[in-house]
């Protein structure tokens, strides 16, 4: 990659190939798609808690609600 190229990925010139940023920030370790596939199992554990403190379902209420000031 030439000097120019990584300065124009740095201004963000969008003359620049999208294929020449994925590669420069792959090089840079920098996650593109979510999460890193090791760290994966962690986080699907913390989504599944989440939803467990949410109700099973949502009832309407019996009586409509008076709201007519």
């Amino acid at each position: 990659m030439s000097l120019p190229t990584l300065r124009n990925v740095e201004r963000g010139t969008p003359t620049v190939a999208i294929g020449v940023v994925f590669e420069l920030a792959t090089l840079l370790g920098v996650e593109l798609f979510g999460v890193d596939p090791v760290a994966l199992p962690d986080v699907v554990s913390r989504s599944q808690d989440r939803l467990a403190l949410l109700p099973a379902r949502v009832r309407e209420p019996r009586e409509p609600v008076d709201d007519d000031f």
